[in-house]
């Protein structure tokens, strides 16, 4: 979501307002900041600064800028300052009486990337990044030092106050400098905390080794230092080095490397990565595609874990071990430790806040990149090769030996649960693929029986609302009825006992009403998982349903909506059909038939899952935030509810 722009090498073309294109107004944002940044809770907080941080990442990545500094000041204004060309003030050739550097910060989808001659690759395309942050912000300041001179300008949630300024000679300063301070009217009492921005700061130089990325506090925050400066000429492997301090790694030295994609491929932008095992700790990857962080992955992942799992099964062959072709991506993962940051031009990515990347050229791309680097790596150390091997053929073998006792104890469990109203099971005998959707009331419970695929997906209907495990008592957890028949379905134990291993289904899917009740008996189970089984969502196996709110039928056209703004949208625009738009309300999941259900919310290829992960970018954040809402102190939650109640903007009751 970033509007200046990026690219391997500067592209030679001249950065000035026609590169600045305008491709509609902004509207919404205030009303509506979610579709922008994610919401209005703390990540979309910092999401703001990461939005500045990545324009001025754009620059040094282009290879103007040497240097950024992140500065938080003691009234919770933020600085993100770069030495890079400067945003061009000169008039917009589109609307002469704006400079092209109002037009940036007023005006939705305006940006010099859209062209892609100003910058090679870049962190956003939408052009939406400074403008959402000015509309955001009840105080903007923009400084340039550009061509000697020196402009400023300032704004108030995103209206200009007043024209830009020529304030005077600048000789010896280059570069964009913005300060701002989230608006309270959207925030409430957040505000930006020095831990977070200074995780973010150390993160960004690590992705970039050319920068250099200063770090300035007025706010103490614990531990975090005041001041810092980083620069990391060995990138992603300092990084993967220094998270595995301490740890046993069967490689002496990360498996890292570089791939320019324009000499190997004729396109601009490149690969870097680093990977390592250890029996320490579990594995975790974490991806970036032009220094944005892409949590929920996407086709760079795909074409890395292919490059190493081919990379592997071919070694396994030349030194014949025959066991090696039974490793699959799950044994890479468990104990792989891996860090992949690519830079493309023109990503594509699912969703406007950028968590996953779908741009398919980037997966044969990442792959063949690190595919021949692999290959040599492992033929010039065999003594890292062969530790690995071995470790990732025994992850194999526990594997297939788990899965082999799980049919056993599948078919075991199955006869035990056939219960009138409860586990309705799938039949396949492996875990792998199956999915158990955890739904609320009979009712549910029967339109999914008819949508469901019966060889995969099993249903688990709950009375009523689960125990809240936060305010129970120990005995009450081993003596609830529906915890009990939950963890019977999924076949494990509570807290200690907890061995995921055990666990029967692939994927646990929360299915439940689109309305408040629903969303309470969502964040009960949650709260759950996340006291007594957390590995089940660090693992990945934890998942939101995402049933529609409204069906919208328009002669022979259908069309499905989740919320009131989509509707009121496709109500104005028509859905190109005949006749009367048809308008049904789902008020609960039992009011579908068996086909809605499915197609909206069941089936693999049409439905949309939400992944349930644990953002700890500070230790302990989110157990605090559990703590709040669902614990046993109700002025705690009093508390939360009068700082944010007045920035609900809808409410269903």
């Amino acid at each position: 979501m970033t509007d200046l722009l990026s690219g391997a090498q500067p592209s030679g073309k001249e950065y000035d307002a026609s590169s600045i294109q305008v491709l509609e107004d902004m509207e919404h944002v205030r009303l509506r900041p979610g579709m922008y940044i994610g919401g209005k809770d703390d990540r979309a907080l910092h999401h703001m600064v990461a939005e500045i941080v990545d324009n001025s990442m754009d620059e040094a990545v282009a290879g103007h800028a040497t240097w950024i500094e992140l500065e938080l000041h003691g009234n919770g204004h933020v600085t993100v300052r770069d030495n890079g060309r400067g945003i061009p003030t000169d008039p917009h050739p589109k609307d002469p009486s704006k400079s092209a550097l109002e037009i940036i910060f007023c005006t939705l989808n305006a940006g010099g990337k859209f062209s892609g001659d100003s910058y090679e690759t870049s962190g956003g395309l939408h052009g939406v990044g400074s403008s959402v942050v000015n509309a955001l912000s009840d105080h903007l300041r923009v400084e340039v030092a550009r061509n000697r001179e020196l402009f400023a300008m300032e704004f108030s949630r995103g209206l200009p106050q007043g024209k830009l300024e020529k304030i005077g000679a600048a000789p010896n300063r280059r570069g964009t400098a913005v300060t701002f301070h989230p608006d309270p009217e959207i925030f409430g009492a957040l505000k930006l905390r020095p831990a977070r921005l200074f995780a973010m700061a150390r993160s960004k130089a690590y992705l970039f080794s050319g920068v250099e990325i200063r770090w300035k506090s007025a706010l103490p925050d614990g531990d975090t230092p005041m001041e810092a400066t980083f620069h990391f000429p060995g990138g992603l492997s300092d990084y993967l080095n220094e998270t595995l301090t301490g740890s046993t790694t069967y490689a002496e030295a990360p498996f890292g490397g570089m791939v320019d994609f324009k000499e190997k491929f004729g396109n601009p932008g490149k690969v870097e990565w680093a990977i390592n095992w250890t029996p320490s700790r579990d594995g975790f990857i974490q991806s970036y595609c032009n220094t944005i962080p892409t949590p929920e992955g996407g086709t760079h992942e795909a074409g890395f874990w292919a490059a190493i799992l081919k990379g592997i099964k071919a070694y396994g062959e030349l030194v014949g071990n025959r066991k090696a072709g039974t490793i699959t991506r799950e044994d890479l993962i468990t104990g792989g430790c891996a860090l992949v940051s690519c830079f493309i031009r023109e990503p594509e990515f699912v969703g406007q806040t950028k968590d996953r990347l779908a741009t398919t050229e980037a997966q044969r791309m990442v792959e063949n990149a690190v595919r021949d680097h692999f290959d040599n790596w492992l033929a010039a150390d065999t003594k890292s090769a062969g530790a690995i091997l071995d470790f990732l053929v025994l992850r194999a073998e526990e594997r297939l030996r788990r899965r082999q006792e799980k049919e056993t104890a599948r078919k075991t469990a199955t006869k035990k649960l056939r219960l009138p109203g409860k586990l309705t099971d799938c039949t396949s005998k492996s875990r792998e693929g199956t999915e158990l959707f955890i739904v609320e009331g009979d009712s549910a419970g029967g339109s999914g029986k008819g949508a469901r695929n019966r060889e995969t997906q099993a249903l688990l209907p709950l009375k009523g609302k689960i125990l809240n495990v936060l305010g129970a008592a120990s005995g009450k957890l081993t003596t609830n009825a529906e915890i009990s028949d939950l963890c019977e379905a999924l076949g494990v134990g509570m807290g200690s006992k907890f061995n995921l291993d055990d666990l029967r289904y692939d994927k646990i899917i929360i299915m439940t009403d689109a309305d408040v009740d629903g969303a309470h008996i969502a964040a009960l189970l949650m709260t759950f998982f996340y006291t007594q089984m957390r590995p089940l969502i660090d693992n990945g196996h934890l998942y939101l349903a995402c049933p529609p709110l409204y069906r919208l039928t328009q002669g022979a056209k259908r069309l499905y909506v989740a919320d009131e703004a989509e509707k009121n949208h496709w109500l104005e625009k028509g859905l190109g059909g005949k006749g009367k738009i048809d308008l049904q309300r789902f008020k609960g999941l039992g009011e579908m038939d068996a086909k809605d259900l499915k197609e909206t919310t069941m089936d693999p290829a049409t439905r949309k899952l939400i992944r349930v992960t644990v953002d700890e970018d500070i230790p302990g954040e989110t157990g605090d935030l559990v703590e709040r809402l669902m614990g046993k102190k109700p002025e705690l939650r009093f508390q939360y509810i009068q700082e944010n109640a007045r920035f609900v903007e809808e409410l269903d009751v």
